[in-house]
């Protein structure tokens, strides 16, 4: 079965887990955009101040004045420090820690290099400049864009090492036994809602097809012949040649409904339901299933698993990774203004 015939198992999934991701994708990149642009008006304000200098007779800088008050170079320095000082502080700090934990520079700058093209394309579809979106967040050009998405890739690196080097063999055995399994070799009859506009004509069609699949059940229970029924009845004209053969699959290949309902049966037993998916209605005759892979050779990607699972799991756990990350570091904050700021920004993760 090669792989093409997947596609209607295989295909939606991917463009769908693929849009939600860029949408959470670009309203976590404007988030950041935003974050970056206040350190960089930071910066930007700290340099206008030191290119103007106006000094009374103490030596303090005065950058503006109202009736009974003038407002000095330190006294807004020291605002600037109080609000945004300590975040700057830390990404350098985790940037440095970054780029000695994740020498994969040529990893790092494909991953951004997508992600700064899937962004601009999305800003552009939109009718914006890209140009001009860079503009209004602070950048002079996609390479500075480009520079954050590398920094936060490595970061993120890290912290699924981190996390992936402190799991327990016993998480490790634990998923192995319950979740890992040889690939799986099906046939399927598929039955698609007819197309719809209307919230009950979407409701009718997916009625009228969940029916269809539970006549097809009903007659492989009578003792119709599967290759008559999937000539008669499949939708899938991928696989519909071979009898609606989906071969060598794993959980990754196909939509979680599928895989579920096809690691269920026994070899040569068919669903008693219709397994619904985004796909419509499928009925589904285990063929066979392949002998496990050894734990050793499972190894890596059940600790990419459980990692991935972990992070989804506590929004949090990223944040709080790097807090511990930064301990081992032995990192020690002197200013002690920023230090009772960065603690009661930690003390919210413990």
């Amino acid at each position: 079965m090669t792989k093409s015939k997947k596609n209607i198992v295989v295909n939606e999934k991917k463009e769908n887990s693929q849009s939600s991701m860029m949408d959470k994708k670009t309203q976590n990149i404007t988030i950041a955009l935003l974050v970056i642009a206040c350190l960089l008006l930071m910066i930007i304000l700290i340099i206008v101040i030191k290119g103007h200098e106006a000094k009374l007779k103490d030596g303090k800088e005065i950058i503006a004045s109202v009736e009974g008050k003038e407002i000095t170079s330190e006294d807004l320095f020291d605002e600037l420090k109080a609000q945004y000082g300590t975040n700057i502080l830390i990404n350098t700090i985790d940037d440095y820690i970054a780029n000695k934990e994740f020498e994969d520079n040529d990893a790092a700058k494909k991953y951004a290099s997508a992600q700064l093209a899937a962004l601009k394309q999305q800003y552009e579809s939109m009718g914006y400049k890209f140009s001009t979106v860079l503009t209004n967040y602070g950048y002079d050009s996609e390479d500075e864009l480009l520079k954050v998405f590398i920094s936060d890739y490595k970061k993120n690196k890290v912290i699924e090492k981190y996390i992936a080097d402190h799991l327990s063999e016993d998480e490790i055995n634990a998923y192995y036994e319950k979740e890992v399994h040889g690939k799986l070799t099906v046939k399927h009859i598929l039955i698609k809602p007819e197309s719809a506009t209307t919230s009950e004509e979407k409701q009718k069609a997916e009625e009228a097809a969940k029916a269809k699949a539970q006549e097809v059940i009903q007659k492989l229970n009578e003792g119709a012949a599967w290759a008559e029924l999937v000539n008669t009845y499949s939708d899938d004209t991928g696989s519909k040649g071979e009898e609606g053969l989906i071969s060598d699959f794993d959980r990754d290949d196909v939509v979680t409904e599928f895989y579920n309902a096809s690691l269920e049966l026994k070899d040569n037993e068919y669903t008693k339901e219709p397994v619904k998916s985004t796909y419509g209605y499928h009925v589904i005759l285990k063929i066979s299933e392949g002998e496990k892979p050894t734990l050793e050779s499972s190894k890596e990607s059940v600790k990419n698993i459980l990692v991935s699972n972990k992070l989804e799991e506590d929004k949090q756990l990223g944040d709080k990774t790097w807090v511990q990350i930064r301990k081992d570091y032995k990192l020690e904050i002197n200013d002690t203004k920023m230090d009772k700021i960065y603690k009661s920004i930690i003390s919210e993760l413990e």
